[in-house]
């Protein structure tokens, strides 16, 4: 191709790169909702766990500390920020122990009569009426005055207040200037997010919101404030990967440069190879953006690990020029074999798509479309821009001494038997469980966060992220009603330490039954009205001063009951939401444990029950979870694997040449798996991806090392390909695998591993010279 033409080509491609990063980047959406990385959940127990892990209050909870200054000004502060959250859209509650009027708003503030357990035991009465109204003469005189001196007319018997308490944590802390204490002389605060659980984005903003509220307040500068929860974790846990990521990144960029501009000696080689891979990224997320309405943050992280299968397409073409040897000429003896690698690892990744997991099918997407793109673009653009001129690396001296090492090495009938043998070896020989199913265990927290996590959460008497206690009816009346009759043996569990606290969805909402029996004990207007003016007599109150108290009751009286869709209305509206849901026609209530001592009496409680009621535990239901996900990818790689062989097969004409490349590449992966387990490692999701990843680079491996061109030069530039594949797989999966993230090291040493073992059994397993 004449110059100008060259010069048009580029510029035609570099303007669709350009515009295509101009659609992606008006397209594109980011999503970080973890579970769109789980599979569909197929019994009930699954189902809760994703929601509860998303939208739970569990995980919506932030447990908040405030140390360093005095117990004043650390109230102050607590209280400042609780009038500053409170204003924010981004937390649905906010407590510090200090009383809240305004979790009742003004319209229903009458309902208090309805929901407070008072007149379950006590009339409205003169003789209760005196007492109560002693009891607040008494009040006025000590420092609650000032806020009883507003809530006093329309409630002298503190109903609200007594609701306060009931809605408070079971176990709450010390409260000290109004506020909450811990033992360590910390004041505490939680904090429920709107923001999912699930969503470590949203939750980093609440998280932003909750810093940046108390760096505005006076004096914060002399205090420290500490965060802990599972939204919290999340943050941590992503900004440790980003973090170990970005600089593992930045030295395995810099390192693969350095080994390419070393093996070609070309800048503009090394530049117009990387064309074919930005194609293949851009294409990819074009693709991504077309077919599903936003793409997991998670999706393009693996995706572009993924895609460093198709880095070998431009590097066989550099190591493969002839000297005078037009480009074109080159490729076309090569694309044969190519066409087969990439068209084996889309195959292999088609195992993601099949796998129906949502965020893999998006990997599978990326993926599939970049590798095509990136072979189709490396096969008909990149040898018309490549320089005329080049230096074939078939003449180097040590490749040819490497060559002739590799030609003299025994290829003995016998090693596949020997390799085979070794794995099953280690593995029967390996310790411990092979699969790994605790997902947490992927994403370990320092021990100090932990340890102030568990801390803060005895102090708090915080929901266990752990157990959830669920009650079964038809309806949701049916779940209070069943609430309220199992609440005397939850009172009993409590009082034996069988657990700190267990909070039912009654205790924020009684049932229509109940609050209708409570209403039908409302006194009617003139009745009250003497028995206030009765306790009245001899006190210093003005007559005419509980008229508002005497206008609620008379409200109160003719209400309809308040219904959970009502109740939505309030500031705790949300947090019944979460513990009373409906599902597959019928109604769960969710009630949250706190200080887990005796699982087997919590189990008890669903005795006779019939199933309507049962203690879940979320971990079992989780590693349940990961069992079904991994079955499922299994299935869809052993449909994989099979499409593979006949692809090869296929593609190569011959079973005994499908044998040299399909047998390495079988060993070297068990070989992996073996090798991992025996150093102590369990086998998680992760590895299964990059064991896919591992395969797709080993399989151009043996393809090449198989193949059969009767000249020692073509052999000499195979071997020089194959070394700098290698290399610069080494190069980036080796820095992964020092990761301290253990996902990141997970993915690096499988694929480092890999690419060993894959490179060696290539070599060992394909036809010696002598043969050919």
């Amino acid at each position: 191709m004449r110059r100008g033409a060259r010069a048009t080509l580029l510029v035609v491609w570099l303007l669709s790169l350009a515009a295509l990063g101009w659609m992606v980047a008006q397209r594109l959406k980011i999503s970080t909702d973890l579970r769109s990385f789980m599979p569909a959940p197929t019994t009930p127990d699954q189902r809760l766990l994703m929601e509860q892990v998303g939208e739970g209050p569990g995980s919506r909870l932030l447990l908040l500390s405030i140390s360093g200054a005095s117990d004043e000004k650390l109230a102050a502060l607590s209280q400042g920020l609780f009038a500053a959250l409170k204003k924010d859209p981004r937390y649905s509650q906010v407590v510090n122990g200090s009383f809240d009027l305004g979790a009742l708003d003004s319209s229903l503030l009458p309902y208090r009569f309805l929901l407070s357990p008072t007149l379950d035991t006590q009339p409205l009465d003169e003789a209760y009426l005196a007492d109560q109204l002693q009891q607040r003469l008494d009040d006025l005189s000590s420092p609650a005055a000032t806020l009883l001196k507003g809530l006093l007319p329309r409630d002298p018997t503190l109903e609200v207040l007594k609701l306060a308490e009931l809605w408070a944590p079971a176990k709450s802390p010390e409260v000290r200037e109004g506020v909450w204490f811990s033992p360590q002389d910390e004041a505490l605060l939680l904090v429920q997010t709107v923001a999912a659980g699930f969503d470590p984005g949203a939750q980093e903003q609440s998280i932003d919101g909750i810093r940046q509220a108390f760096a505005a307040l006076p004096g914060s500068a002399a205090a420290k404030l500490d965060l802990s929860g599972p939204g919290y974790f999340s943050v941590v846990v992503g900004a440790q990967t980003r973090h170990q990521a970005d600089w593992i990144g930045r030295i395995s960029t810099v390192g693969f440069i350095a080994l390419l501009l070393l093996a070609y000696r070309s800048f503009s080689s090394l530049l117009l190879g990387a064309l074919p891979i930005a194609s293949a990224a851009l294409a990819g997320i074009a693709a991504l953006t077309l077919a599903f309405p936003d793409v997991h943050g998670i999706t393009l992280a693996f995706g572009f690990t993924l895609l460093g299968v198709a880095q070998e397409y431009p590097i066989r073409v550099l190591s493969h020029r002839r000297a005078g040897e037009d480009a074109v000429q080159s490729v076309r003896a090569l694309w044969p074999l190519l066409l087969t690698a990439i068209a084996s690892a889309c195959i292999a990744y088609l195992a993601f798509y099949a796998s129906g997991v949502n965020g893999l099918k998006q990997l599978a997407v990326f993926t599939i479309v970049g590798l095509l793109v990136a072979g189709f673009s490396t096969r008909y653009l990149l040898p018309h821009l490549l320089p005329r001129r080049v230096r074939d690396v078939a003449g180097m001296a040590w490749l040819a001494r490497a060559r002739r090492f590799v030609d003299q090495l025994p290829r003995p009938r016998w090693i596949p038997l020997l390799v085979a043998v070794a794995i099953v070896a280690m593995l029967a020989l390996a310790r411990g469980s092979f699969w790994q199913n605790n997902l947490a265990a992927l994403t370990p927290l320092p021990q100090d966060l932990l340890q102030h996590d568990a801390r803060l959460r005895e102090a708090l008497g915080a929901p266990d992220v752990r157990y959830l206690l669920v009650l079964q009816a038809p309806t949701e009346q049916g779940v209070l009603a069943l609430s309220e009759r199992l609440q005397p043996q939850v009172d009993a569990l409590v009082t034996k330490h069988a657990a700190d606290a267990l909070e039912l969805p009654s205790r924020y909402l009684p049932s229509v039954a109940v609050q209708r029996e409570r209403q039908a004990k409302l006194p009617d207007r003139a009745t009250l009205q003497r028995a206030l003016d009765e306790a009245l007599h001899g006190l210093p109150f003005r007559a005419d001063l509980f008229q508002p108290f005497v206008d609620d009751v008379e409200i109160a009286r003719s209400l309809p009951p308040l219904t959970p869709e009502r109740y939505a209305q309030t500031p705790l509206g949300q947090r019944l939401a979460a513990m009373l849901v409906e599902r597959d026609g019928h109604w769960l209530g969710l009630g949250t444990v706190s200080g887990v001592h005796d699982v087997a009496a919590l189990q008890s409680l669903g005795a006779g029950s019939h199933g309507s009621v049962r203690l879940l535990d979320l971990k079992a239901a989780s590693e349940s979870l990961v069992v079904d996900y991994r079955t499922r990818i299994l299935q869809a790689l052993l449909a994989a694997s099979l499409l593979l062989v006949l692809t090869i097969s296929f593609a190569l004409r011959s079973v005994r040449r499908a044998w040299h490349v399909l047998a390495p590449m079988t060993l070297a992966t068990f070989l992996v798996l073996a090798v991992e387990r025996v150093i102590g490692i369990e086998i998680s999701l992760f590895h299964l991806v990059a064991l896919i990843l591992a395969g797709g680079l080993g399989l151009h491996y043996a393809l090449f090392f198989e193949r059969d061109t009767g000249d020692p030069a073509e052999q000499r530039r195979t071997l020089h390909a194959t070394i700098v594949c290698v290399l610069s797989a080494l190069l980036v999966f080796g820095m992964l695998a020092w990761a301290t993230i253990p996902v990141l090291r997970a993915i690096g040493l499988t694929v480092s591993l890999g690419v060993a073992f894959h490179f060696c059994l290539s070599i060992l397993m394909a036809p010696h010279a002598a043969e050919e």
